[in-house]
């Protein structure tokens, strides 16, 4: 059996075990869907990999993702690169999201983290800064979840250890995210 192969079956191992989160994930979509709906704004946040699905996220929102439609509001965290430098030298990389929090969200928004492991002490941060401003905080990891999943207001874990399997779920509630948006906001 080949390497894609391999792949192949233990994302569907990993899809299957899956089906359990089902409430959960319909749980984050309408919490997105009711912030944009609202006039709020989605904020998401990732590193590495995680930070793609972050800009993917965002990128949907303000773009397109099955409907030609208006810009909704979004914005990914860890896209910019100069505000990212500038926090990470003056008060450390631990805090590159939560002072963008402290900056530009408002109460009734919602902060979207995405983390394979959900021990990033950035996203720990973001998370308890925004409890501290009336931000919702979702978080979407895998490995048990961590400290991010213990914190957050909606934890969704993904029951993998193998970070490619946990960020390939993740792509697929990003989406569902961004098309019960579309759904609910514009009937289609």
């Amino acid at each position: 059996m080949g390497i894609f192969e391999t792949g192949i079956k233990s994302l569907a191992d990993v899809l299957g075990k899956s089906l359990e989160l089902s409430e959960k994930a319909d749980e984050i979509c309408a919490a997105c869907a009711g912030c944009i709906a609202r006039g709020g704004t989605v904020f998401s946040c990732g590193n590495g990999g995680s930070a793609a699905d972050a800009m993917h996220f965002a990128e949907e929102l303000s773009g397109k993702y099955r409907l030609p439609r208006k810009a909704l509001r979004g914005a990914c965290l860890n896209s910019d690169a100069a505000a990212l430098t500038c926090i990470a030298n003056d008060f450390g990389y631990e805090n590159v999201f939560s002072r963008q929090i402290e900056a530009l969200a408002r109460e009734g928004d919602i902060i979207l983290c995405f983390s394979s492991s959900g021990e990033s002490e950035n996203l720990v941060r973001a998370i308890l800064r925004a409890r501290e401003l009336g931000i919702v905080s979702i978080a979407l990891s895998g490995r048990g979840g961590g400290r991010c999943a213990k914190l957050a207001d909606i934890s969704l874990v993904v029951p993998s250890d193998d970070g490619a399997r946990v960020q390939e779920v993740h792509g697929l509630i990003l989406h569902s995210i961004i098309e019960t948006i579309e759904s609910e906001i514009f009937g289609r």
